[in-house]
C-alpha cells in the first residue's frame, strides 16, 4: 500500500507539472528578420527561437517573421517600438536616419577584422552600456549581436581592386556604406533586400552588398552574377535582438536571462557557423564559375583609410561621436588603429 501510495503522488505531480507547463505558454514575442529562412543566418534566427522556447520550458512562445514579411527591412525597429511587432532582428545601421550613432553599432566598417574581436567590444569593451542609452531613447532594448563576419559582395562585373569600384552600381543599405563607396568611385544606390533581384536581373545595378558569402549563395546571388570577393573586408555588419522596452521590463528576471543566454549562444554559433559556411561556399563557388577575387594589402588599406576618415564625418551627434570615441579606445587597446 505503501509503493501504491507513493506512485499514486507521484502521478499526481506528474499532471502538476504537465498542467503547469502547459498554463505557461504566458508569453508571445513576435520577432522580425530580414534574413530568408533558407539562409544559414535566417535557420540560425529559428535555432534561437527554439532554443528560447525549450529553455522556458513553452513560457515564451516566439513568433519568427522571415525575410521582412511584416514590414519593410528599415521599418522593423519602428514597428518593434510602436507595438505591430515585440522585437527587431535586424541590424542598427537601418536606423542612422535617426542618429547617426546606429551606424556605429550597426556596422564601423574599416575597423574590426572578427566577430570575435567586435563581439569583445559590446561585452568587454562597455559597448553594451554605452549603446544602451541610444536604444532606451526609442523605447528600445538592446539585447545583444550577431555577427557573421565579413561581408562579400556580388557583382556581375569584376571587382578586383579599388578601381574597379569607378561607376560601379550597387546595392547599398543605408548609412555611412554609401559615403565611403563615394569616395571610392562607386554609385551605392540605397535599396531593400527584396528589391536586389529584380535591379540585377534588369541592370539596374551591377552588384550588390548583400551579407556574407554563404548567405549570399542561399539568397541565390550567384545565379545571377559570377563575379564576388573573398575574403571579405568592407563590412561586418552587427545584427542586433532589440525588444520594445516596455515589453522587455514586462518579462520576468529568469525570461530575460534565457534570452540573454540564446543570444550569447546565437552570436557564438553564428562566428562558428560562417568560419565554415563561408570556405564551403567559396569551393563551390569556384567549381560553379564564379570568379573569387581576393584583395591586395595596399587596395584593403585604400578602403580602411576611406572609412576610417569618414567616421568622424559620419558622427555629428553627441551619440555618434561617444561611440566612435569608444570603439577607437579599443580598437587601440587591440592593435587595431595607432593612436
Amino acid at each position: 500500500m505503501k509503493l501504491k501510495s507513493i506512485l499514486k503522488s507521484a502521478a499526481v505531480a506528474a499532471v502538476a507539472v504537465s498542467a503547469s507547463a502547459v498554463g505557461a505558454q504566458e508569453v508571445t514575442l513576435r520577432i522580425q528578420t530580414h534574413y530568408a529562412p533558407e539562409t544559414v543566418s535566417g535557420q540560425l534566427a529559428q535555432q534561437f527561437a527554439d532554443d528560447v522556447e525549450v529553455m522556458s520550458g513553452g513560457a515564451i512562445d516566439i513568433e519568427m517573421f522571415f525575410s521582412s514579411s511584416v514590414v519593410a527591412s528599415v521599418e522593423t525597429f519602428d514597428a518593434a517600438a510602436n507595438g505591430i511587432l515585440d522585437c527587431d532582428m535586424t541590424g542598427g545601421a537601418y536606423q542612422t536616419g535617426k542618429d547617426p550613432a546606429f551606424q556605429f553599432v550597426g556596422d564601423i566598417m574599416g575597423g574590426y577584422e572578427t566577430p570575435y574581436q567586435q563581439l569583445s567590444w559590446l561585452y568587454h569593451g562597455g559597448g553594451l552600456e554605452d549603446a544602451q542609452e541610444l536604444y532606451n531613447s526609442y523605447n528600445m532594448q538592446l539585447i545583444g549581436w550577431w555577427v557573421y563576419g565579413q561581408e562579400s559582395l556580388a557583382s556581375s562585373k569584376p571587382i578586383r581592386n579599388v578601381d574597379d569600384f569607378k561607376d560601379w552600381k550597387f546595392r547599398s543599405p543605408p548609412g555611412m556604406e554609401t559615403k565611403i563607396f563615394e569616395k571610392l568611385g562607386a554609385s551605392p544606390i540605397v535599396m531593400d533586400f527584396t528589391e536586389i533581384f529584380t535591379a540585377l536581373e534588369t541592370g539596374i545595378i551591377d552588384g550588390a552588398d548583400a551579407s556574407g558569402l554563404s548567405n549570399n549563395v542561399g539568397l541565390g546571388l550567384y545565379d545571377l552574377v559570377n563575379h564576388t570577393n573573398y575574403p571579405g573586408f568592407h563590412s561586418m555588419p552587427s545584427d542586433h535582438l532589440a525588444c520594445n522596452k516596455s515589453v522587455w521590463d514586462g518579462l520576468s528576471d529568469a525570461h530575460r536571462r534565457i534570452m540573454d543566454t540564446a543570444m550569447q549562444k546565437l552570436a557564438l554559433q553564428t562566428a562558428l557557423t560562417f568560419e565554415k559556411k563561408n570556405a564551403e561556399a567559396a569551393a563551390q563557388l569556384r567549381e560553379q564559375g564564379v570568379t573569387l577575387h581576393a584583395w591586395s594589402d595596399e587596395d584593403l588599406q585604400a578602403f580602411r583609410d576611406a572609412a576610417q576618415a569618414t567616421w568622424p564625418e559620419f558622427a555629428t551627434s553627441d551619440a555618434a561621436k561617444a561611440l566612435v570615441d569608444s570603439h577607437l579606445g579599443y580598437l587601440e587597446q587591440l592593435g587595431l588603429v595607432s593612436e
